[in-house]
């Protein structure tokens, strides 16, 4: 019996392939959570305190010292709920985007599907939000927030989907960048930072009056998860305009990262 490996569509996922290699996930995952926790006293909690120090920081300097409006909730509340998801997509990000060039040394040695590698850095990002969402429940639980249950359950898997769509997009994208060019390991983190300040984490969207400023920050693609998220919280109704432009953003940028990862694959093990 002979089995060809070929290259896959260059707008596959390949999923039937990734199926066969299912068990990696289970490695790849497991392996980056024990490594990014070995060695530390605090272990997993830090997947918790993480979102709880800057939901703090953030609390003081823009809910107190500059009353950064918070949509008629509170600030730590507003605030923690935006965290959750934008961790999952820094976090993610920034593993997907350095992971090729991480493992290296796996990708010279064996075959297998190489987008594993990123889906499982981004799978351990996921491992870290459901430490983090028990503590946001502490935080409703605190400031007595009443919320619909059956409205979380609806509207919390859909938003982390369009935060991992999103993140993978621009997660294979930067992870096929970075290897043929390592100036990104730079530009990576500072692009992340930005990003934070451009993502209404920290602040609504509202708090711009000009329309064309919130229709430019709109097509964020965290814009969406984080908006839906939050719905579960402030009973504003949803911009669906400014909703279907931030899920675009995320579909192209998944449909770019998909191409240019599948174009550039054969090459890894070359210049990885």
């Amino acid at each position: 019996m002979e089995y060809e490996i070929k290259p896959q569509n260059k707008f596959s996922l390949g999923l039937e392939e990734l199926w066969l290699y299912r068990e990696l996930f289970y490695f790849f995952t497991w392996r980056d959570i024990k490594v990014k926790y070995k060695q530390t006293s605090l272990g997993f909690a830090w997947a918790i305190l993480q979102p709880l120090t800057m939901m703090l920081v953030f609390s003081v300097f823009f809910g107190k010292a500059l009353n950064v409006p918070s949509e008629g909730i509170p600030y730590p509340v507003f605030v923690f709920s935006g965290l959750l998801l934008w961790n999952v997509f820094s976090s993610g990000l920034s593993g997907a985007a350095n992971s090729m060039v991480a493992n290296a040394n796996i990708i010279k040695k064996i075959y297998f599907p190489r987008l594993i590698i990123p889906i499982s850095t981004i799978l351990v990002s996921a491992f870290d939000f459901l430490m983090a969402f028990i503590i946001y429940i502490g935080v409703l639980i605190y400031y007595q927030f009443p919320i619909s249950i059956l409205k979380l359950i609806i509207l919390l898997p859909i938003s982390l989907f369009l935060t991992v769509i999103g993140t993978f997009g621009l997660g294979c994208l930067l992870s096929a960048l970075n290897v043929k060019y390592r100036d990104f390991r730079y530009v990576i983190p500072f692009m992340i930072q930005l990003l934070l300040f451009l993502t209404p984490v920290i602040y609504p969207i509202s708090i711009f009056k000009q329309k064309w400023l919130q229709l430019i920050l709109s097509f964020n693609p965290m814009y969406a998860p984080i908006h839906i998220f939050r719905s579960v919280i402030i009973p504003t109704p949803m911009e669906m305009n400014f909703i279907l432009n931030s899920i675009s953003s995320s579909v192209i940028l998944f449909i770019m990262g998909i191409y240019i990862f599948r174009k550039t694959e054969a090459y890894f093990a070359d210049i990885a």
